[in-house]
């Protein structure tokens, strides 16, 4: 890492109080960068400027960009990192309406009103970088448990290649990472649950997620650090001339090229 590479830059990262987003945030905060986290609820400690919000609605979106933009007056940054998948197992005859409806603000909705908001500051000055966390599932869905997720994280990487061919001519790059399995608080607790309600250890609860995917080569999940560390060069200048591109980092998880 080069020591304040990103003096002098206004960065957000959404969903960026725990796990790979705080790791996003801490890294691009170590290269001098100014970050701005947002989530529901504010953390205990955190060291960046904070925004509660809701970016699955309109109201919450516009709370953030109002608060940026009167403080800042500016974004060179924007990692749009919020994800989650909360439906019900059982494959498609169990999901709702709202199942569908929910899962696609979050991950698909929500980047798509920040980018919308906030690109146009960055074309007017002819330079930012936006980066969307997708998913290796828009490419190795897990049909039985996270179907919406999938298809929402499939539909942010068309869009997100789609936007880089817009705006690469007035000077934003547009960036894609898709991430695996990370190891972060959340996936313990899964595995813990797994493990409790199939009597088995935690360690092997983890090698049931892993024969899920089909098997990871590395032998492991990710580290959220090992995720905002690629984050942390393609928002550098280093990667000055890299748009339109989706990065995977995965492991070795998808079986094609």
């Amino acid at each position: 890492m080069t020591t304040n590479e990103l003096e002098g830059k206004i960065a957000l990262v959404t969903g960026g109080t725990k796990g790979t987003g705080k790791a996003i945030a801490d890294r691009l905060a170590a290269a001098g960068a100014t970050v701005i986290t947002t989530a529901r609820n504010k953390p205990e400690e955190t060291a960046a400027h904070f925004i509660a919000a809701d970016l699955s609605t309109p109201e919450g979106t516009q709370k953030v960009v109002t608060e940026i933009l009167a403080t800042y007056g500016q974004l060179d940054i924007l990692v749009n990192n919020l994800g989650s998948s909360e439906t019900p197992g059982g494959g498609f005859a169990v999901l709702s309406d709202e199942d569908w409806e929910n899962t696609i603000r979050t991950n698909l909705l929500a980047p798509v009103r920040l980018d919308r908001a906030l690109l146009p500051q960055m074309i007017a000055r002819k330079t930012g970088v936006i980066v969307h966390i997708a998913s290796i599932q828009a490419r190795l869905p897990l049909y039985d448990s996270t179907l919406p997720y999938a298809a929402a994280k499939a539909g942010l990487v068309n869009y997100s290649k789609s936007l880089s061919n817009e705006v690469a001519p007035e000077g934003v790059r547009v960036l894609t990472v898709s991430p695996g399995w990370i190891m972060t608080t959340a996936s313990v607790r899964m595995m813990e649950r797994i493990a409790a309600s199939s009597n088995t250890t935690v360690e092997q609860a983890g090698q049931s997620v892993m024969d899920a995917l089909g098997g990871i080569p590395f032998g492991r999940a990710a580290q959220p650090e090992e995720v905002a560390e690629l984050v942390g060069f393609l928002v550098s200048p280093r990667a000055g001339y890299l748009t339109g591109t989706e990065y995977v980092i995965d492991g070795g998880t998808i079986p094609t090229i």
